[in-house]
């Protein structure tokens, strides 16, 4: 994997437990020669995560739309700053530079950008793994709800296992490096769901 998009907050809630996390992953993105592709703010986990990727010697992309930019959450002192109109524009560039998509803590946003690319990857319009660094059990009731997704039969548990998951950087970054992505697509003919 040349380079990860980072999904994640644009506020830090203060937790020693999360920064760590966040410092432990630029580590392990910066020692394997992987770019940061994230959203571009200064703000928050964002900036945390941007910072310590820079810190490093390694590189960062922000993707930001010009209303942000307005707002002045922009990262003054990434590799490259790509300023887009609209938040579809973003996460569409964020897309197509990146070979995977990690999800950290966040709030809306966060779990709004990771729900469309993994949309997107049911749908076949990319093949680049997914997966959630669950920090402290952070989203343990997400993937809760996902598994009752499955249950209800609501999600083929092939796509369930699209979700790549875990508490550890250097364990999640080597599951998507190692990972075979493949969705099923099975519902668009006969709408199976076992």
């Amino acid at each position: 994997m040349r380079s990860i998009c980072v999904f994640c907050g644009a506020n830090f809630n203060g937790d020693p437990l999360l920064k760590h996390a966040v410092e432990e992953l630029a580590n392990v993105l910066v020692n394997r020669n992987i770019t940061l592709v994230f959203g571009g703010g200064k703000v928050g986990v964002m900036g945390i995560l941007a910072d310590a990727v820079l810190n490093n010697g390694g590189k960062a992309i922000g993707v930001i739309p010009q209303f942000l930019m307005d707002k002045e959450v922009g990262h003054p002192g990434l590799t490259e700053l790509h300023v887009v109109e609209n938040m579809h524009q973003r996460k569409q560039m964020m897309n197509d530079l990146c070979d995977g998509f990690m999800m950290l803590p966040g709030g809306f946003g966060t779990l709004e950008e990771f729900f469309e690319v993994l949309t997107w990857l049911q749908l076949g319009l990319h093949n680049h793994p997914v997966g959630i660094l669950n920090v402290n059990g952070f989203y343990d009731l997400l993937l809760e709800q996902m598994d009752l997704m499955v249950e209800q039969r609501f999600l083929k548990p092939a796509n369930r296992r699209l979700v790549l998951t875990a508490g550890d950087a250097i364990e999640l970054v080597n599951l998507m490096e190692n990972c075979k992505v493949d969705p099923d697509e099975v519902w668009f003919k006969d709408r199976n769901l076992t």
